[in-house]
């Protein structure tokens, strides 16, 4: 039996995309050892009857993270509770465990009909090193691993295969590249943190650095498949290339890092993009969460962000968990065509919704859209 916690006061008053909080929809059930420390971070997409499918994060006694799947259930139109259907992915590869933990974590789920295929994103944790995975889906049912992302070098030097990364996200549509390719585009985030494995003789080898070395901000990124290869092997969509940057942190909410939320929405303005934020006043990480909307053909290119968070943790269960003070929006629903459900980690402990209202036309820009 689900706990539901509904708070129905509209935030963000006077914002484009405000937000009204729906409330808890899945919480940890008592006695299920997967979710003995939380469910959170869901995927979530539609399928062809009209279900509304979610993928939550469930994170069993050590922070040892399984990718669940549910049913949405619904009271007229609002989304009230779930139904189980099981574990969608358990870690079992060599990237996704290992004799020190491991884990799958925080899915972004998207249908790509060019593909005629659900594509899933997480992150493969094993310690001291987050990568960015994909597997495929025709039923949501059986997902085949295609294995973690490989990128391209870079002009400058930078090298993104030695980062850590998360938070990545399909398009659902083709884009252009920065030379005009058709391509499939995502969304990443490479980390900013140094990691380190101890070698066997004791000594600390670093494994995983920042992109250029020294930066302290993590920003969001996004790379590239052609059509082209991905058509002719689906296993190409691992092999991205065409870096480039996208949002960096500007505001005083956001000046830790920005990670991509949900995979992007097309509207006739743009892609309407859910992001998280972090800021750490006195010294504890606070994630709040904005919309940015990004050109439609050329998504690298940001044409507004919303100068204030539009769900920022206010409730209790917004407040109190695994990690305190989270809002972490990771799958969207597209109900009306003024309205958008965002499903998001609430304190790293339950899966609550909002529904933001969605302007008829590109807002006014009032910072700077890309952050740089």
């Amino acid at each position: 039996m689900e706990v539901r916690v509904s708070n129905m006061r509209s935030i963000a008053a006077g914002l484009d995309f405000a937000a009204t909080r729906l409330g808890v929809i899945m919480s940890p059930e008592p006695g299920q050892p997967h979710e003995a420390w939380g469910v959170l971070n869901p995927g979530g997409v539609r399928s062809p009857d009209g279900t509304m499918h979610l993928f939550p994060r469930l994170i069993a006694e050590g922070n040892y993270s399984r990718i669940g799947h549910a049913r949405v259930r619904f009271e007229g139109q609002t989304p009230v509770g779930v139904e189980r259907l099981g574990v969608a992915l358990e870690p079992h590869e060599s990237y996704e465990v290992s004799p020190g933990g491991g884990g799958v974590e925080d899915p972004r789920v998207v249908y790509v009909p060019r593909l005629k295929r659900y594509l899933m994103t997480y992150t493969a944790f094993v310690p001291y090193e987050p990568r960015v995975a994909v597997a495929i889906s025709s039923d949501l049912l059986t997902w085949q691993r295609l294995g973690v992302l490989r990128y391209e070098g870079m002009a400058d030097g930078c090298d993104l295969n030695t980062c850590g990364n998360k938070d990545a996200a399909f398009f659902s549509e083709v884009i252009s590249d920065p030379q005009g390719v058709p391509s499939f585009g995502i969304l990443h985030r490479p980390t900013t943190r140094l990691h380190f494995r101890r070698h066997h003789h004791g000594t600390l080898i670093a494994i995983a650095k920042p992109p250029s070395g020294d930066e302290t901000q993590e920003n969001i990124w996004i790379s590239y498949v052609p059509v082209e290869a991905a058509v002719a092997d689906i296993a190409s969509l691992t092999s991205v290339r065409r870096h480039e940057r996208v949002m960096a942190p500007e505001q005083p909410w956001e000046t830790k890092k920005v990670g991509t939320g949900a995979p992007p929405v097309r509207l006739p303005y743009g892609w309407v993009l859910t992001y998280h934020a972090v800021s750490a006043p006195k010294g504890h990480p606070r994630y709040c969460m904005g919309v940015a909307v990004l050109d439609g053909e050329r998504p690298s290119r940001g044409l507004y962000r919303t100068p204030s968070p539009i769900l920022e943790p206010q409730t209790e269960y917004e407040h109190n968990g695994l990690v305190d003070d989270v809002v972490f929006p990771s799958a969207t629903d597209r109900r009306a065509d003024d309205a958008l459900d965002v499903y998001y980690g609430a304190a790293d402990h339950v899966i609550a919704a909002a529904r933001v209202s969605l302007p008829s036309k590109l807002p006014v820009v009032t910072v700077t859209p890309n952050g740089r």
